[in-house]
Parts: structure tokens; sequence; C-alpha cells
């Protein structure tokens, strides 16, 4: 089975010619005490058999300037593609967009919060960035969304307007699952399998919160999977804000999605990927 990872994060050692400049102002501590170069988490891919990544730009180190991620990306491509941070209330938005998918990123990133910016920002449906989401929509790109279950009211307004953009929710908008079946607490995002466009990114978070509480993994990812469909779920490690090696993050995702078929496993690991970032098929 190939494994594609659509969540990780790298950071270089060069601060001179990519300065720190963090969404919120503040650093992220995964970021400031164990980057990952673009070079060393290829290296952690070697050894953990992912076979490709789309790199989400990391916005608690570097905001908005992608430039890491496109030079690496560019060094590096087909075997990773990069997903871009933007702000989306920017008067230059549609033409940071431009720059940044004409250097090869494929993928948009909006950050709505996070552990440097700990409360839901109330933008994320405001009409300003209305042309944002109409030219991802006219060109197919998709939009990962860092949010929390408190921006969800936003998020369905969004949906509702722009019904082919595909959106990814970075940690499945972080789910509370511990309290078990039937996931009352979790009802909000079962409600959003209607919206066909909406993708979930199953990452190292979940994976962990399947086993804690009265929540097991074989009552949660079938029940998933029924509601949405392994090809609106795809995996990501979210590697090294979660702390690896690499190689430990896969061993558990591969043990706790034994529960599935193997052909949902394969969707889940590497054909939802490949669908979302072309790129990387």
């Amino acid at each position: 089975m190939q494994i594609i990872d659509i969540h990780n994060h790298m950071i270089s050692p060069d601060r001179a010619r990519f300065p720190i400049a963090p969404i919120g102002g503040v650093q992220s501590d995964w970021s400031a005490t164990r980057p990952v170069s673009a070079e060393q988490l290829l290296a952690e891919m070697d050894a953990a058999g992912v076979a490709k990544a789309a790199v989400v730009q990391a916005s608690t180190a570097y905001g908005h300037d992608n430039s890491y991620l496109a030079d690496r990306v560019a060094a590096h491509a087909p075997r990773i593609t990069g997903v871009f941070s933007v702000d989306p209330l920017s008067p230059s938005a549609c033409a940071d967009i431009e720059r940044w998918t004409a250097a090869g990123l494929t993928g948009i990133r909006f950050f709505t919060t996070g552990s440097t910016m700990p409360d839901q920002a109330g933008w994320l449906d405001d009409p300003a960035t209305f042309p944002v989401w109409e030219l991802a929509e006219s060109r197919n790109l998709p939009i990962c969304l860092q949010m929390r279950p408190k921006g969800i009211p936003q998020l369905r307004t969004l949906l509702a307007r722009f019904k082919h953009v595909p959106v990814l929710l970075d940690h499945m908008a972080r789910p509370e699952l511990s309290g078990g079946a039937p996931f009352a607490e979790a009802a909000w995002l079962f409600d959003l399998a209607p919206f066909s466009n909406v993708v979930l990114k199953l990452t190292t978070r979940t994976i962990e919160q399947s086993h804690s509480g009265a929540c097991t993994p074989a009552a949660f990812f079938p029940l998933l999977v029924s509601k949405f469909g392994a090809e609106r779920i795809g995996w990501g490690s979210n590697f090294p804000a979660h702390a690896g090696p690499l190689a430990h993050i896969v061993e558990e995702a591969t043990q706790t999605l034994s529960v599935l078929s193997s052909a949902d496993q394969e969707m889940i690991f590497s054909g939802t990927a490949r669908r979302l970032y072309p790129a990387l098929a």
C-alpha cells in the first residue's frame, strides 16, 4: 500500500534567507525546539515508507511567507508538493495565490486558530474573503482550514455558497471522541457529511483520540467512513509538530486503521491525496 502524507511541515536551518515571521507574532514551540528541514523530512519519509507528501506551510513559523516551501518543492518535486498560506482578508490575496501557484504550490491554507492563536478567529466567512474562494473554485484549488468546532457555523455558510471547492478540515476540526459511541460531542462533524466537497484530514491527533476514554478505533472509524466515504478522508502525520519519529507515527496510524477494509485503507493513505493533489499522482 502506497502511503502519501498530506499534513507535515518543514523549517529551514537558514534563518537569514528564510526569517521567522509567525502568524500571531509568536513562534510555535515545536518549530523552535524540533525543526525539521526538507531534507530531514525526506529522510524521515524514506525511513517510514512514505512515498510522497503534501507539505503544509508552517504558519506558526513563517506566517504567509511561503518562500522556503516553494524553494524546496521546486527542488524535490514531484515527490512533494506544497500547501501555501495566504491572508484571505488582504487586498493582495488573489495576487498572492497567483504568485504561489505559479511557483508550483498546489493548495491553500487558512490559519484561523492554532498553538499560538488558541481562540477561533471570527473572519472565516467575512465577505471580504469571497474573492479568494471564487478564485480557488475556478482553479479547483483545495483549501485547508485550520479551525476549531466554534467556527463550524461560519464554515457552513461558506459551504452553502462555494459548493465545488475541495475543503480540507485540518485535524478534522478537532472533534472530541473520548465519550465514545454514539459520539454525541462530534455530532457537528457528522452533520457536515452532506456537503460533498468537505474532506477530512485524519491526523495523528484523531488517531490517538480514537484510543482515549470510551472511544475505540473499531467503533469510530467504520462509522466515519460510512458517513463520509473513504474517498473524502486523507491521512496526514502532522510531523514534526507532532513529535516523531515519523516511522512511529505511520505505524500507529496503520495499526489503528486496520479495522477498515484494505480498499478503505488504501484510499485514506493515498487515493484521496492523489485526487486532491494531482501533482502527487
